[in-house]
């Protein structure tokens, strides 16, 4: 049976939250919360995709568009699931909105020591970038007023 694809609602996000828990790169990163995804949802409710079996949500991307660069991140599929094509439907679902939202280029944000990931998407013909390095700063030590 394939997965369903849909877009993410409100009342996903304590079943979104528990699959990352268990399938999503955690390291490094603060914890996901309900109010962060659905901060996601109401600024952009089309940017959380889920695929779905049988009623239950096997996995995640989250498709991001600012107007100028399109984001692939927080792709998830639970351990389970792993090898049934899960992740190649929704990245597959995910490029498909950002192209239609006028995306060039996609860049999907991966781990350097995630082998799963990494062998994923190169096989989908992404490569890393070595020119860019990304630069993280936490929102709680940037000025605020």
């Amino acid at each position: 049976m394939k997965a369903q694809v849909r877009t993410a609602r409100t009342d996903d996000i304590d079943e979104i939250i528990a699959l990352w828990e268990v399938a999503a790169e955690n390291a490094a990163r603060p914890v996901d919360s309900r109010a962060g995804v659905l901060r996601l949802l109401e600024r952009d409710p089309d940017a959380l995709l889920l695929a779905e079996l049988d009623g239950v949500i096997v996995g995640t991307v989250i498709a991001g568009w600012d107007g100028w660069r399109a984001h692939l991140y927080r792709l998830a599929v639970h351990p389970a699931r792993r090898g049934d094509g899960i992740a190649r439907t929704l990245v597959d679902a995910a490029e498909r909105r950002l192209h239609v939202l006028g995306a060039q280029r996609f860049d999907a944000m991966v781990l350097d020591d995630n082998t799963l990931g990494t062998a994923f998407w190169s096989a989908r013909g992404y490569s890393p970038q070595a020119e860019w390095r990304r630069w993280v700063r936490p929102a709680e030590t940037a000025p605020r007023s």
